[in-house]
């Protein structure tokens, strides 16, 4: 087969194909996450940052390619999340750039953009590290500009496009020692050959372009919000409500120590049925997942347990989801009631806002309590996008702003909106929770920008971080053999210890992180977390370290057990 031009009705079926493979691809790139912690968002982050540029392109009536591929540059742009997404979006804002003045493109042009994508993601990235997603853009980019030398076939340049990253992801092991630790490719690598193997099958005529960009979008919410699309609730009242608790599983049949029995689906179903209301029981040979609304979810999750190993496992409240949802609307009526009213003078212009992102209504709070003006929430598996910071941006109604992402994953999405930003902005990079509880107290209303982004971020890096949560895997990292379902503990980035309980991991942590000049440790308790498990870990430790202070504090926070705060 022969494609020697792609015209905006080619390149609007490319460019859907390579969102839906990337949907596709979501659980397994998710999977690829290089440490054994229960963060990997990678596959949602790109999902939902591409979704976004589906949507934008099409919105355009355009019938020129390099116009189309503006408005699925601006899309991602705005719907970047994580440094996957924000990375990805580079990418497709080089290539968009390459092609801007162009109607339709030959083999040459195409070849052009995807290189065009390479050099910006480059710039893009204070530090690129190879063995990453930029190693195979990079490298499959190559690939196709070498074959459109030789050909203008756009079908060939597009294989030869696929494989050149089939091959690059396949080394990235090589490249990034802990990726060979684990055993794994690199995720960002995984969903941009996903991207591309969407390209090719529509420029080949094989794709099914069936979905459009709504339904993308509506998948790439359910991903990042929803372990089966059953588990969305929208009860009315909290009168209709029997069972508060909309509990999911996933287990895997026949797996882990605590089984004890063979699965029978009908035994296991009638079971099910006398705990609670809205059942649904999935399974095949080797997987059984479970919807139920009951008022005991430990129960369903022992059940489930007796059968084989659990592997996934969502728990909401629907009584809480319907009073967030009559305060929503009560919000909702006050502010048309508002409308109705005569119009008050417009709130004075803030000379300063703060904006940090948090997860945990008890982190939250604390933010707010330290001055910061608005919080995002937000953290770890779940990344703010470009757009959720610019809209914060222009609802504080400040003359100067300062952006504190507190993730890794968060920093880059909140240096792509300085860029749009129309008020002065900066990013304090800061990468934990304590890191931007310290940063805040060297905030200075009468400084510069420039002045406090110098002192609040000379300020982070006095405080040491530590971290609890689970193992999703058996690994070992930098001579620590860990084991799925142990306890870590991670003290600035690093995993320094795997147990098989939490307390002994959140004591073996904390004592490695004293010092002669530790003089405050916080404790900051998360929603698996126990307050009494702290406070008994915190005053043995009182009598060891007498100059030593504790504190304690009730976050919320999902993930991690706990977080510590050592200054």
């Amino acid at each position: 087969m022969e494609l020697t031009k792609i015209t905006a009705a080619e390149f609007r079926a490319m460019v859907i194909a390579g969102g839906q493979r990337l949907n596709d691809q979501i659980e397994l790139i998710n999977s690829l996450n290089v440490f054994p912690v229960p963060d990997g968002d990678t596959g949602t982050n790109m999902n939902m940052s591409f979704t976004s540029g589906v949507e934008n392109l099409k919105q355009s009536k355009s019938d020129k390619v390099g116009e189309l591929a503006g408005a699925l540059a601006k899309g991602l742009l705005m719907g970047a999340r994580g440094n996957s997404g924000v990375i990805l979006s580079q990418i497709f804002r080089g290539f968009s750039q390459a092609i801007t003045d162009k109607d339709t493109l030959d083999a040459n042009d195409f070849a052009a953009a995807f290189a065009g994508g390479v050099e910006a993601a480059y710039k893009a990235v204070m530090k690129p590290v190879e063995g990453t997603i930029l190693t195979v853009a990079r490298e499959s980019a190559i690939r196709g500009e070498k074959k459109a030398a030789k050909t203008d076939n756009i079908i060939e340049v597009m294989q030869s496009i696929v494989t050149g990253a089939e091959k690059s992801l396949a080394k990235t092991p090589d490249l990034l020692p802990v990726l060979k630790q684990v055993g794994v490719v690199d995720s960002g690598g995984k969903g941009l050959l996903s991207v591309y193997e969407g390209f090719l099958s529509a420029l080949k005529g094989e794709a099914s372009i069936a979905q459009d960009a709504d339904e993308l979008s509506q998948q790439a919410q359910a991903h990042a919000h929803a372990m089966f699309e059953e588990g969305a609730e929208n009860p009315m009242t909290l009168e209709e409500i029997t069972y508060g608790y909309c509990t999911e599983i996933m287990v895997r049949i026949g797996e882990g120590p605590t089984t004890i029995k063979s699965f029978n689906y009908d035994e296991f179903r009638n079971t099910l049925d006398q705990k609670g209301d809205s059942l649904l029981v999935v399974a095949d040979d080797e997987i059984v997942k479970v919807h139920i609304h009951t008022e005991n979810p430990g129960e369903i999750m022992q059940l489930g347990q007796e059968f084989g190993e659990l592997i996934k496992i969502k728990v909401d409240n629907m009584r809480e989801q319907v009073r967030s949802l009559e305060n929503d609307e009560k919000a909702l009526n006050e502010k048309a009631k508002q409308a109705a009213e005569p119009a008050k003078p417009t709130e004075p212009e803030r000379e300063y806002a703060i904006i940090a992102v948090a997860a945990g209504e008890g982190i939250m709070e604390l933010f707010r309590s330290l001055g910061v003006t608005e919080v995002l929430s937000g953290g770890q598996t779940m990344n703010p996008s470009t757009e959720d910071f610019i809209k914060a941006i222009e609802r504080v109604h400040a003359k100067k702003i300062i952006l504190l992402p507190n993730n890794k994953n968060i920093v880059m999405a909140a240096e792509q909106a300085t860029q749009v930003a129309e008020v002065p902005t900066v990013v304090i990079p800061t990468t934990t929770i304590p890191e931007g509880i310290a940063s805040l107290m060297a905030f200075n209303v009468d400084a510069s920008i420039e002045e406090n982004k110098e002192q609040m971020t000379a300020m982070s890096h006095q405080v040491t971080s530590g971290q609890i949560t689970y193992s999703i895997r058996d690994t070992e990292i930098d001579g620590v053999k860990i084991n799925k379902d142990d306890y870590m503990g991670i003290v600035s980035g690093k995993i320094m210890l795997s147990v098989q309980d939490a307390p002994t991991a959140l004591d073996q942590t904390l004592k490695l992180m004293m010092t002669e000049e530790t003089e405050i440790v916080t404790i900051i308790v998360g929603e698996d977390g126990s307050v009494d498990e702290a406070n008994q870990i915190a005053e043995e430790l009182e009598e060891r370290f007498e100059d030593v202070e504790f504190e304690i504090v009730e976050g919320n926070q999902p993930v991690y057990n706990y977080i510590i705060s050592a200054e």
